[in-house]
Order: C-alpha cells, then structure tokens, then sequence
C-alpha cells in the first residue's frame, strides 16, 4: 500500500476546483491563476495549492460572524429607503448609519455595528428636552409628579409606542441574511422573569435606609427607578427595550449628521407634540393638611371651606358643592355626595391649581437661544421655592 501525506492528498483533492481566495486583490487573483496553469513539481504545485485555494469553511464562517450586520446592504433594502422617507430625515443621514440604528447590541456585540453608542447619547438629547420643557413649563411640579411626567413622555412605553407608529417591524432573529429595514435583536425566551431586582448602584442598599424622593434625585435615573448594577447590553432583550433603544439611536444619529437644531426639532415634533394631562399624575395623601401647610408657608389666610351649594341632601343621592376660600379669594371647589369628600375635593382642585402654574407654553427654553445671536437678553425661567414636605 503506498503511504501518501495529508498534505499532499488535501492538494490533490482540491486542485480540481480551485478558486483564489476572496480576501485577494484582482491582481493577486491573475498571478496566481497564471501561475496555476504553469506546470511544477509536485511539490511547488502543493505550494501554490496552499495559497490559492479557498479557506476551509469554519474559517469563512468565523470571519463572516464578526460582522454579521455589515451596513452595506442598507443601499439596496427597500424597507429602509421607505422608513427614511416616511419619517422625511435628511439626507445628510446616510442609510448605513440608519441600518445601524436598527441593530440592537444583544443581535451584534461589536459596537461598530450596533446602536449602544448611538442610543446613549440618543437618550440623554431626549431627557434633556423633555425635562427642560416641563420644568420651563410647570415650575412648580412635584419631584414625583415630574418623574412620572418624564416617564410619559420618553419611557420606554411611550418609544415603543412611537417606533410602532412608525412602522418599524421586528425580525424574527437576528442575522446577516435579514432586511437591513427590521429591527434585529435577540429575543427573551418564552417564561422569562424579567421583573427581578437584582443590586443596583445605590450605595445605601445593604444599610436598609428610607429610599425617599431627596436620594431618588441623587442615586436613580432620569425617571427615578433604581439603577441595575450590571448592565449586560448583549444579553436577550425584550421588544420594548430594543424599540425605545432603536428610538433613540435615531435622535443620536440625526444629532451627529445633522447638528443639535435637527435633533431639537425632530424631538419636539415626535415626542413633546403628543399631548400629556399632567392632572391625572397628582396623588395626595393629606390635601387638607398639605393645602393649610401651603397657605400658611406663602403667608395667605388660613384655608376654610364653605358651601357654594347644595341639592337634594334629604334624598337618596345629594349632591354638594364647597369651595375653598383665603380671605375673599377662592383657591378651588368641588362637588360631591358628601360634604367631607367634597371638601377633599376642593383642596385637591386647589393644590393642582397651585402646582399647575404654567407661564404658557410659548415659553423659552434654555436651548432655544443656544449658540445664537438674540435681540434681547435671556430671561432666567421662574424658580418655585419647592413643594410641600408633611414631616
């Protein structure tokens, strides 16, 4: 039996479909073509073999894996033509860095071809926004009430919401064969608690302290909800968190190719146009108590409640109408089947009234006059001395 080298019975193997590498240049590739068609020993033909012929396959596969959301399809994806007209960004913001914007970090690790950088800065442009508008707006918001309104405006419900309006669609699974228009991310398995707190980076979590509104300010984030010590962007992510990413990494983008004033307005035309009923988000545990702390902290006369009018209070279903009075002037009224619960009502119409102070919503904000040249002076915006604290 004659005894032939592995190496030799590989060359022999492949010398009937061999093909120059991908990787080569054209003139690479004539080189070694020509020098293919010249005849050699046996062992100078094994040696042009070994560099001509095509890269075993787990090495293709390994180096295709690396990036398996190239942006260069986007040029050719219908979808995302589509989504950059529908939304009429400009054309200073190339399709290949809106593919991007569409690749959630948990479908490609590599951060050069994933929204993570894009949707940071992305997400801090909005907060900024939005909190300098409702706080020019209604300065004299609580601190709860102005988390829930910026959860409303920027959550990540309200960004799901949006990419939803917009049109966006969701891939089944992430991969290099997949529409550079869908959002690629990888999805939570079916049973999935997602709702476990794990540890978070506040620094008072093993002492048992009191999370009270003064260290949500300090410690949480912008919408006053703990934040996660290890944050693993890689990891299955679920649909809600992939689109509001995807929302962001859009207003990044659109901030680098297009400049802070393309960001500002694309911002206040999709998410500060949508309309909020910022009454809905008061609660109070105490009205009476906190409306007399109020009068008394600001110097007005004591609160005292007074019918304005009544009907039926003999009957099945009566029907009071009190006001609340400091001095002549009526802080608030409200009606109901009761005279305690339409006291209630009254101070909690007055404390709303009291907190929904607005200038109107012309009012400027900071980045209105932003590196700008303006006629007049800036008018700092108005500064309540707080809200009411009931020791």
């Amino acid at each position: 039996m004659k005894i032939i080298r592995i190496s030799e019975w590989y060359g022999r193997c492949l010398s009937a479909c061999v093909r120059p590498c991908f990787l080569r240049k054209i003139q690479q590739r004539s080189i070694a073509i020509t020098s293919c068609q010249k005849t050699f020993t046996e062992a100078s033909t094994n040696s042009v073999l070994k560099d001509n012929i095509t890269p075993p396959l787990s090495k293709i596969q390994s180096f295709s894996s690396q990036y398996p959301s190239s942006p260069e399809p986007a040029l050719k994806s219908a979808k995302l033509a589509a989504l950059h007209a529908r939304l009429t960004l400009p054309k200073r913001l190339p399709l290949q860095t809106l593919a991007i914007t569409l690749v959630d970090p948990s479908a490609d690790p590599d951060p050069r071809f994933n929204n993570a950088a894009l949707s940071r800065l992305g997400q801090s442009i909005i907060s900024y926004h939005v909190g300098e508008y409702l706080l020019c707006t209604y300065p004299r918001l609580p601190i709860s009430v102005l988390f829930a309104a910026s959860y409303a405006y920027n959550g990540p419900k309200t960004l799901q919401l949006i990419s939803n309006e917009w049109g966006v669609e969701t891939a089944a699974a992430p991969g290099p064969e997949v529409d550079p228009g869908l959002l690629q991310f990888s999805k939570l398995q079916p049973g999935t608690n997602i709702e476990s707190e794990g540890s978070t980076t506040r620094p008072d979590v093993k002492n048992y302290f009191r999370r009270g509104m003064s260290s949500r300010l300090v410690y949480d984030d912008e919408f006053g909800d703990k934040m996660p010590l290890s944050n693993n962007e890689t990891a299955p992510a679920p649909t809600e968190k992939a689109c509001s990413g995807f929302v962001a990494a859009l207003v990044g983008a659109l901030y680098i190719h297009g400049g802070r004033k393309t960001a500002k307005n694309f911002v206040k035309q999709h998410i500060l146009s949508r309309h909020l009923d910022i009454s809905t988000l008061f609660q109070f545990q105490n009205p009476i108590r906190e409306l007399a702390r109020l009068c008394n902290r600001e110097g007005f006369e004591l609160p005292i409640a007074r019918i304005i009018s009544e009907t039926g209070r003999w009957s099945r279903s009566p029907v009071f109408d009190v006001g609340i009075f400091s001095g002549k002037d009526l802080l608030g009224s409200g009606s109901g089947p009761s005279l305690p619960e339409a006291r209630i009502r009254a101070c909690v119409a007055a404390l709303k009234s009291w907190y929904l102070y607005s200038p109107g919503n012309d009012v400027r904000v900071p980045s209105d006059v932003e590196g700008q040249k303006i006629e007049k002076d800036w008018e700092p915006v108005y500064i309540d001395p707080g809200e009411v604290v009931l020791s």
